[in-house]
């Protein structure tokens, strides 16, 4: 149940927002003040709220905007918790606030804003804010303090560790591998079901299992405690625990005013109660989402986070919806529009434009997979010449692998391109090696990265490493001892310069300088461990800046941990090589951009929806807010591209066994009625002129009886 709110009955607070619509005001100064009290500061009080904003509606706007109206009515900004899915999002959003806030302040010279606010606000992703909250109340946990965080790389890598000790590995049958065990894993704590259910599920092949996985994962669980580590879910896990004691719950409650949450709808289960339980009236909690953008049910989001907000309390929260897009012309929301109207479930909404346009987005048809490339490449070019560059145009697919056949075309026609959805820039190894030594500075009683250290040296592999941490941890992880270990000739050189850097660090109360020694540690190891050691190089120069803008080692590593920068996974080249480039990503990393022209490959069954979706209603749904994601992601131009036949794969080069696509069940007659048919090439299905031969006629069935 929601609440009918008046947008037009909304109070004008001087000209604060005169950039907003109705809807967007409304939403961003809801609530009202309070006035002081016997013991009690003014303040600023709200119902919950949950702001719909569908595609391109301006939400990062609004939600900055409300938040720079608590710090204007008097809100402290610690006492506000902005909760995001990226750093970059918390950043903008507390950045903008600000901005907004102090431009408010030259109407209104009585207000006040700190100047420090965009600092003293919990802003930042779940697992950045938990990371905040478990270090102070590590006590109420028995957790020690300085715990460290493990990236998923390292977690598989403890994961595959105690599968090899529980000789998992040597089964008869196929047993999963280390990281389909962390997968299952995280779903599972995710989702808060059960293992069974996870299996079932998700992981139906590994369902035989269950009992060794469960083995599995409680030694996975040991390990991570004995040596003091938290992986990502761990994060979000011990903040539950912590939210489940009532007295704990209330006390991280009171702290905060007002918690706001963007992205809602990419929620899971854990995240949702979490919030529930530190606010269990809903008072000044504020959820901004769109459930036709919940497309992460892989992750364990859930969309019925979003869908059963507002009944969650015991006042029904409040509901505003924003559906003007300032995005895409009008033909395009019309095919979004009818798209989502034939689901049958979701938050009614209608997306309009103040932009019009004469052209109907295209669905086109093609022969095949080729074609299909050749189509794409014609019209990014023609587009090019009449204006439009290669980076506001973009090719999104269901599966990465879907631009293969493009991306050799693109390649042989010289257009450089980018693709979205690559390597993190911490799954390099080397990366990874030099954080590791940081890691095993930072917590001694880290086991992995102590064994990744120690195999950096020549002559060192895992039975000397596991012997010299055994060393470690009968000294009590005293980084001394190390010196007495007998280890390789090979490696008596660089032993002693290990030993000495890691104790010198280990001890030192300055952060500054400390990422130049390691790397001056390190360098000669990476000239001898890698190929192509130059641009590694450049990676560690800029690991090296980045260590500069944080204030602390534990601050460094647990940022490099929760929000890894990006890394094209190979050598770049000279800068500005190319005047311009063309976008490939796949839906799932469109999320949240936007382009003038933008080609959607393969729409037909087995693509949208995937194979795999077949059978669940609730995957075919999510399927279908994919594609909505997807037709939404168009500025001026789009393209649904359906291939007629696809080629089976294995068999010979120029094989030409193939299947028939079937059209997308999510191209009804309504949906295509909002797009322009087109087969490509022109004419390929259409009738030749008549030739002069076409005059004669002949008696074929005479002939062909005659043979009999």
């Amino acid at each position: 149940m929601t609440v009918d709110v008046d947008i037009g009955t909304a109070a004008a607070p001087d000209t604060f927002g005169d950039g907003l619509n109705d809807a967007q005001r409304w939403a961003a100064t809801f609530g009202r003040a309070v006035p002081a009290a016997a013991g009690r500061a003014a303040g600023f009080e709200s119902e919950p709220l949950l702001i719909i904003a569908g595609a391109g509606t301006g939400k990062t706007s609004t939600l900055a905007h409300r938040v720079a109206w608590l710090l204007l009515q008097g809100v402290a900004p610690e006492r506000i918790a902005l909760l995001t899915f990226t750093r970059r999002a918390a950043r903008e959003l507390t950045d903008r606030a600000e901005r907004i806030a102090r431009a408010a302040l030259a109407e209104a010279p009585r207000r006040r804003v700190h100047p420090d606010a965009a600092r003293m606000m919990w802003s930042g992703t779940f697992h950045a804010v938990g990371n905040r909250l478990l270090r102070e109340y590590a006590h109420v946990l028995g957790l020690d303090p300085a715990f460290s965080v493990i990236d998923r790389g390292d977690a598989a890598d403890l994961i595959d560790l105690q599968r090899q000790a529980l000789g998992l590995a040597g089964k008869g049958k196929r047993f999963p591998r280390k990281d389909t065990c962390l997968a299952i894993y995280s779903h599972r704590v995710n989702t808060r079901g059960s293992l069974a259910d996870t299996l079932e599920a998700e992981f139906p092949w590994c369902a035989e299992w269950e009992e060794e996985l469960t083995g599995l994962f409680r030694a996975y669980v040991q390990a991570k405690q004995a040596q003091q580590l938290l992986d990502y879910d761990d994060l979000l896990l011990y903040w539950h625990v912590l939210a489940q004691e009532p007295a704990v719950a209330r006390e991280l409650g009171a702290r905060f005013d007002h918690v706001l949450v963007d992205e809602y709808q990419d929620t899971n289960t854990l995240q949702a109660e979490i919030l529930l339980a530190m606010k269990p009236d809903g008072a000044g909690l504020c959820v901004v989402g769109d459930d036709a953008q919940s497309i992460y049910s892989f992750r364990a989001a859930t969309v019925d986070n979003i869908l059963e907000f507002p009944s969650r309390f015991p006042t029904p929260a409040a509901s505003v919806t924003l559906d003007h897009n300032y995005r895409s012309v009008q033909p395009i929301l019309d095919a979004a529009n009818t798209l989502m109207a034939e689901s049958d479930r979701g938050f009614p909404k209608r997306l309009e434009s103040g932009r019009s346009s004469a052209q109907m987005p295209w669905y086109v048809t093609v022969e095949d997979d080729r074609n299909q490339s050749l189509y794409v490449v014609e019209q990014i070019l023609a587009a090019r010449e009449a204006g439009t560059p290669l980076k506001r145009q973009a090719v999104l697919m269901r599966s990465a692998h879907h631009s293969d056949a493009l991306e050799v075309e693109l390649v042989r026609r010289n257009i450089p391109y980018v693709k979205y959805g690559g390597l993190k820039f911490l799954e390099s190894a080397h990366v990874k090696d030099m954080l590791g030594v940081l890691r095993w500075i930072d917590n001694p009683r880290h086991r992995l990265a102590g064994f990744r250290t120690l195999q950096l040296l020549p002559g060192i592999g895992p039975a000397i490493a596991e012997r010299c941490l055994q060393t470690l941890e009968d000294a009590e992880f005293s980084f001394a001892a190390l010196a007495d270990c007998r280890v390789p000739a090979a490696a008596a050189e660089d032993w002693a310069a290990l030993v000495a850097l890691v104790g010198e660090l280990r001890g030192a109360r300055e952060w500054a300088g400390q990422m130049a020694r390691v790397r001056a540690w390190y360098e000669p190891h990476l000239e001898r461990l890698y190929e192509a050691a130059q641009v590694r190089r450049g990676d560690l120069e800029q690991l090296e800046l980045l260590s500069a803008q944080s204030p602390t080692r534990e601050r460094f590593l647990t940022d490099m941990t929760l929000d890894p920068p990006q890394a094209t996974g190979d050598e770049a080249g000279p800068p500005l090589q190319d005047e311009d480039y063309l976008i490939l990503s796949t839906v799932h990393s469109a999320k949240g951009q936007e382009w003038d022209n933008v080609f959607v490959l393969n729409v037909s069954d087995g693509s949208f929806p995937n194979e795999f979706a077949a059978g669940k209603p609730e995957r075919v749904e999510e399927e279908r807010r994919l594609l909505y994601v997807a037709i939404t992601r168009a500025r001026e131009d789009l393209h649904l591209i359906a291939p007629l036949r696809f080629y089976v794969t294995q068999q010979q080069r120029w094989g030409d066994k193939h299947v028939y696509g079937a059209r997308s069940r999510f191209m009804t007659e309504p949906v295509l009625a909002a797009f322009e048919p087109r087969a490509w090439p022109a004419g390929v299905a259409g009738v030749a002129e008549p030739s002069a031969a076409s005059a004669v006629r002949i008696d074929a069935g005479s002939k062909l009886l005659d043979m009999w």
